[in-house]
């Protein structure tokens, strides 16, 4: 086990230096000039280029990756260029709300697609099998930002049970905090629910043609012992593999979903960095979601061994 997971540090480690590469790359390459952006557009080119020997712009770019990464390293992220405040204390302001909405939008993910997906599974080709299906469809089809606007329409103008938008902090308590992401973690939760609980329905039923099983029932154990305590585990492979990437796709939703009910998080911060220029926030920004991300399919690579014992580590 320690040879296996020292084996998948090393590819966590290669590729986050992948990973920040390619954002500093891509992120260089747009066009436009931060300096002249924040100086505005009749900014003489004397103070244009004044502020971008400043900021550091000037330097090779193999330098400027260097530095970087040192700081990285160090936990030194630089100063935004237009809040002019540490980009870590901002990013972290940002995470007190976009880690808590997106757990919630995992949970509800979990909770909705493993009940549909066991649900249609235990009642294969029934009338509830074919019902849940066609809902998960929908659920597939669905943008998760319009399906957003109908969650506001419905619960915040018509029925008046939530708020529209905005988060108040939790300083005013957990309960207020929660019922202010609720429609936001819903949104998210939505798209990422229909497509784990088709392929939890999908695994499920493939484990349940097993010999093991038909075996488990012919000595006499009822279908509900059969399903949950031997074909679940069986059938949780695949459905770990979703849901690790189901993660990064709920981490990049909160982008969109951020702006449609105006939250303070990280996407909307990421959101305005690009409009006013300020790459050194979305640089750290988006390296910190790629950081998140890959931790967590890591971390889910190591629990393969432990959720199907015919695993072995050196096969993983």
């Amino acid at each position: 086990m320690s040879v296996f997971v020292l084996r998948r540090l090393v590819t966590l480690l290669a590729t986050l230096v992948g990973a920040s590469l390619i954002i500093f790359l891509v992120l260089d390459a747009l066009p436009g000039n931060a300096a002249q952006m924040l100086m505005g557009a009749d900014a003489s080119a004397d103070a244009v280029r004044a502020l971008t020997v400043k900021l550091g712009l000037d330097q090779p770019l193999a330098v400027r990756y260097l530095q970087w990464i040192k700081g990285l390293l160090v936990g030194d992220l630089g100063n935004s260029y237009v809040y002019g405040t540490s980009v870590a204390s901002l990013i972290a302001e940002r995470l007190v709300l976009t880690v808590p909405l997106a757990i919630m939008a995992m949970a509800i993910t979990v909770s909705l697609a493993l009940t549909a997906g066991i649900y249609t599974a235990a009642n294969h080709n029934r009338l509830g099998d074919v019902g849940v299906m066609s809902l998960t469809q929908i659920g597939i089809a669905l943008p998760n930002f319009w399906f957003a606007i109908l969650l506001v329409l419905l619960f915040a103008v018509r029925l008046q049970w939530l708020s529209a938008g905005g988060f108040s902090g939790w300083e005013d308590g957990i309960w207020l905090g929660v019922k202010s992401l609720l429609l936001p973690a819903i949104s998210l939760a939505v798209v990422q629910a229909a497509i784990l609980a088709r392929v939890t329905r999908s695994a499920v039923l493939e484990v349940l043609r097993e010999d093991f099983v038909r075996t488990a029932r012919a000595k006499g154990l009822g279908k509900r012992e059969v399903l949950w305590s031997h074909v679940l585990r069986n059938a949780m492979i695949p459905v770990m593999t979703v849901m690790g990437l189901q993660f990064a796709n709920l981490l990049a939703g909160t982008i969109v979903i951020e702006n449609v009910f105006y939250l303070p998080g990280l996407g909307r911060l990421i959101f305005q960095s690009i409009a006013n220029r300020d790459l050194i926030v979305v640089r750290n920004c988006v390296m910190l979601l790629a950081t998140m991300v890959v931790i967590v399919n890591f971390v889910v690579d190591v629990l393969y061994a432990f959720i199907d014992p015919r695993i072995k580590v050196h096969d993983l």
